[in-house]
């Protein structure tokens, strides 16, 4: 048996670098939320942050139904 390793280490680091993407995008996207709920505790309008909260949440949903697409092809 041969391992090919560097086949096995690309894929170990593109599954990280995408990894540590999504987790950061869906980071974002909370932030985006909390500081919509700071901004109407404070008595403003936060359109932008909610916004780009579910835009982050919307491709990460996007990247998990694409995720799952390659899995069941």
């Amino acid at each position: 048996m041969k391992i090919d390793w560097a086949a096995l280490g690309s894929v170990f680091g593109v599954s990280l670098v995408i990894t540590v993407g999504l987790v950061a995008l869906f980071t974002l996207g909370v932030m985006g939320l909390s500081r919509q709920e700071r901004a109407t505790a404070a008595g403003g309008s936060a359109a932008l942050a909610v916004t780009g909260a579910y835009a982050c949440f919307a491709a990460c949903a996007a990247a998990v139904a694409y995720g799952i697409s390659l899995i069941v092809a």
